[in-house]
């Protein structure tokens, strides 16, 4: 109890130790707000138009994929150019294009392709910055205080998740999704005003004799680490075989039996409120094995399938999600935190790409046949599946002595 208040007290006084990360956080936490924002008004932005839902599933489809095809380039810049500088790079081009998506919603009706070609530049621009952000923040805080500074960023995002999409939905309905993007575009523009004021010196890694060589070098980096490329499998299969039927068949579920959207949107919200009581308690907090800690609590992304799956009313799912994003929260940061001291820094950037690839390639598969799947054997069968397989898998994973002893 000491240890968490001692290391909230330090958070709150803005790491005074910490001059650059003070200066990065304020920017990065505004835009992770106007990011959380911004799903809303693009779904009432496309829905509007006259293709409707099969628009709006385009527009996804088009950004999610973007993101994927970009990711390992994106590594390769940070690690290459600097990962102040290509984030810097990022988030202009996001500025750029959101505020450009803005003008277009307040001026008129702008066509799918173009509204398809700037979610594209968003995704693309998104998987150029985080692999960055991965090896950015061991060079802004000390090694001490690094699970801190990873708990602090969950914090914000986990209330910008919250926060952002309820404040959206008012602003939307308000003043429609233009303005809702301009706001999002001005949050770019504020994370870059003070990415510029960083100052910290960042080394840049010695460039190999191509791009696809950066490519395997950064590879055998993360193949040799096998905690790394196991815990990679497990979460991929997951956003394919739990996460990804929870997001399409959850809501269906909850418009059938639970009460409809409003109840959908308490489960969404406990889940973000079980993230933002995580990142809190994590603050002060360094386990000595943040791998296997990581690894073990992905038991807890079991729970709402599985009351999904065995009929349960709507508190009972509320807390399984709130136990969900406690999960999601804990996962998060100490394995970030893992990476980032156990990556060499002139690689961090490729494998936090080859990570997110492998973590979230599956993701648009998932999404896709959740509803086939459902059809053919019914949204309970779906969902007690990926609850079994869950728990089962990531037993295999504790199995692994590399992950445990990490």
């Amino acid at each position: 109890m000491t240890t968490a208040l001692h290391g909230r007290r330090g958070l709150l006084r803005a790491f005074p130790e910490d001059r650059d990360f003070r200066r990065f956080f304020p920017g990065y936490a505004v835009s992770l707000f106007g990011t959380a924002m911004a799903p809303v008004a693009l779904a009432f932005a496309v829905l509007r138009g006259p293709g409707g839902a099969g628009a709006l599933s385009w527009v996804l489809a088009a950004r999610t994929c973007a993101t994927v095809l970009v990711l390992l380039a994106g590594g390769v810049a940070a690690d290459r150019l600097g990962s102040r500088r290509v984030m810097l790079g990022a988030d202009l081009v996001r500025f750029l294009s959101q505020g450009t998506f803005a003008v277009l919603l307040l001026t008129g009706r702008p066509p799918l392709w173009t509204m398809l070609m700037l979610v594209c530049v968003g995704g693309a621009s998104e998987a150029v910055f985080n692999p960055a952000l991965t090896a950015l923040i061991p060079r802004l805080t000390p090694p001490e205080r690094l699970a801190e500074a990873n708990a602090l960023l969950t914090l914000a995002g986990s209330v910008a998740g919250v926060a952002g999409p309820a404040l959206a939905g008012l602003l939307t309905a308000a003043a429609g999704p233009g303005a809702v993007l301009a706001l999002d575009a001005a949050s770019f523009g504020i994370s870059v005003l003070m990415l510029a004021r960083v100052t910290v010196r960042l080394p840049v890694g010695a460039p190999g004799p191509s791009l696809l060589a950066d490519l395997r070098a950064g590879w055998w980096e993360f193949r040799s680490r096998t905690w790394l490329w196991a815990t990679c499998v497990h979460f991929g299969l997951f956003n394919l075989l739990v996460w990804a039927p929870f997001l399409v068949l959850g809501p269906a579920t909850a418009a059938q039996r639970l009460g409809g959207a409003r109840s959908w949107g308490l489960v969404l919200a406990a889940y973000g409120a079980g993230s933002v009581l995580a990142a809190l308690a994590l603050l002060g907090r360094r386990p000595r094995r943040p791998v296997l800690v990581a690894t073990t609590v992905t038991v807890g992304f079991a729970l709402p399938s599985a009351l999904l799956a065995l009929g349960a009313a709507l508190p009972w799912v509320c807390l399984g999600a709130a136990v969900a994003g406690v999960a999601s929260a804990v996962n998060g940061t100490l394995f970030g935190t893992a990476e980032q001291r156990l990556i060499p820094p002139e690689a961090r950037a490729r494998v936090a790409a080859y990570g997110s690839l492998g973590a979230f390639a599956l993701g648009p598969l998932g999404l896709a046949a959740a509803g086939p799947a459902a059809a053919l054997l019914g949204s309970r069968t779906v969902f007690g599946f990926g609850a079994l397989w869950l728990l089962g898998a990531t037993a295999v994973v504790l199995t692994v002595p590399s992950v445990r002893r990490n």
